[in-house]
């Protein structure tokens, strides 16, 4: 995996990391503001599935999982769940998780089942997309807890990787990047430059060059998406290194 040592080092100095969409809900504090509202939605989208990995892990159904992860984020988006979490809100994974463990163990069995669609806030959601994946991707001896974090790890992961694919369409390069982004996942010295190469009609020097940027800007993507889920930007090296660590965990 593209990961080097650049990736692990402090976030870059800049007015880019002065305020970053986690940063800008925890400031919110107790008022009702719209720009912290919108941030904390988009984060919520983005980082869904490991929410519904982790209740699935702890033995729900589809279908009640489906229901628990929406009326979860019903209350999120509605209420101010800040409050008592202080020790998690450095982290936005930390943060939801523990917040998801307070609902399910303290809200859930209370509450009528707010069904999808029954008048309450919801995020729309591809739950279809989510189960199958469920059933593909995670490893049987993971606990919950360790599977939430590799979920979110992948889908920072896959998030970084679509903005990049989308930089490199606008670019004119999606064929290229389509070619090369195999090469983001393995170290330098095992890329076939020559053979990818001949397959796009380029020198081989052309696609050392073409490999080198796109895992530089891989990084530098990666960077600024963990940021965003962080209160301090200078956590984004020790973040990077617990994320990668959920791959390993056992």
């Amino acid at each position: 995996m593209c990961t080097e040592t650049q990736a692990t080092t402090a976030a870059p100095r800049g007015d880019i990391f002065a305020t970053t969409h986690w940063t800008v809900v925890l400031a919110a504090g107790q008022s009702a503001s719209p720009d912290a509202g919108v941030a904390l939605e988009e984060l919520c989208r983005t980082y869904w599935y490991p929410l519904y990995a982790y209740v699935r892990r702890q033995g729900h159904t589809r279908e009640d999982a489906e229901d628990l992860t929406q009326a979860f984020f019903a209350t999120l988006l509605a209420k101010n769940y800040l409050a008592g979490l202080s020790s998690d809100r450095g982290r936005f994974r930390a943060f939801l998780l523990a917040a998801l463990k307070h609902f399910l163990a303290n809200e859930w069995d209370r509450a009528n089942r707010q069904k999808r669609g029954g008048g309450v806030p919801h995020l729309s959601l591809d739950y279809q997309a989510a189960d199958t994946r469920y059933v593909v991707d995670p490893a049987d001896h993971l606990s919950p807890d360790k599977l939430y974090d590799r979920a979110w790890a992948m889908t920072l992961l896959e998030k970084v990787v679509a903005r990049l694919r989308a930089e490199s369409t606008a670019a004119g390069r999606a064929g290229q990047f389509e070619q090369l982004k195999f090469f983001l996942m393995v170290d330098s010295q095992n890329i076939p430059y020559a053979d990818t190469a001949a397959a796009l009609l380029l020198s081989e020097g052309a696609v050392r060059v073409a490999v080198h940027r796109l895992r530089r800007r891989y990084r530098e993507l990666l960077q600024l998406e963990i940021v965003q889920t962080l209160a301090d930007p200078a956590q984004a090296g020790e973040e990077m290194r617990a994320l990668l660590g959920a791959f390993s965990n056992g």
